[in-house]
Formats: C-alpha cells, structure tokens, sequence
C-alpha cells in the first residue's frame, strides 16, 4: 500500500508578448509546485494534460517527465517548474496526471484538479 499524499499549486500567467489576439494565439504560462505531504519519496515518471479551449477544441499531451526531467520529490519536499501552452482562444482549461513511481516500483497517480487559463480582464 502506498503511503503518498501530494499537493498540487498551480499559478497561470498570460504572456502578452507572446501572444498575437489578431491571429487567435494566446500564449500561458504555468508554474506548477507539487508538494510531497506524504511518506515515501516518488519519482515524477509522465504527465498526461487534457487542454481544452473556450471553442470546446481538446488537445491531450502525454510524455514523459516535465520540462525534460523526471524529478523525485522526496518526502516533506516539493518541486516547482514552470511550462507553457498556446490556446486559439483567450479562456481556456487545463487538468491531467501525473504518473508516479516510488523507490519498491509501486506505482500510481497524482490526479491535477482543472485550472483555468484567461487572459487579464476577460472574466468577471
């Protein structure tokens, strides 16, 4: 029986610079802590997204690790990257998995709750 609790933070940005609204590209950042509350250390061994836009278009993004690494979060420790996706529109929502692994190769999921991403000033 596996003994993990983890924690999920998500903190979207939308990136201005990046993005051009005339050619409906709309370019997000995310920054990402994944907290390890429980008592065994896990690696993050794939991630699994469900992308969806404010026209109902879906995008599933499946691979290994995050950011080209396969952290393992220790016990009591966390870790925090930061990624980014490009929406056709300037509202959109994200959720997925995490695939885990712990050290005896027991393996399970860290489910991440859906998170909005919307342009500054586009929802009330």
């Amino acid at each position: 029986m596996v003994k993990a609790h983890f924690t999920v933070r998500v903190v979207t940005h939308y990136v201005e610079e990046q993005s051009e609204p005339d050619k409906q590209r709309y370019v997000f950042s995310y920054t990402i802590t994944i907290e390890n509350n429980g008592d065994i250390d896990a690696q993050l061994r794939r991630r699994k997204w469900l992308i969806t836009d404010a026209n109902g278009k879906k995008l599933v993004i499946e691979g290994e690790g995050v950011v080209g690494e396969q952290p393992i979060i220790v016990a009591g420790d966390q870790y925090t990257y930061t990624s980014g996706t490009v929406l056709e529109t300037p509202v959109g929502v994200m959720q997925g998995t995490y695939g885990m692994q712990t050290i005896d190769d027991d393996e399970f999921e860290v489910e991440i709750s859906p998170f909005r991403l919307a342009m500054p000033n586009i929802l009330h």
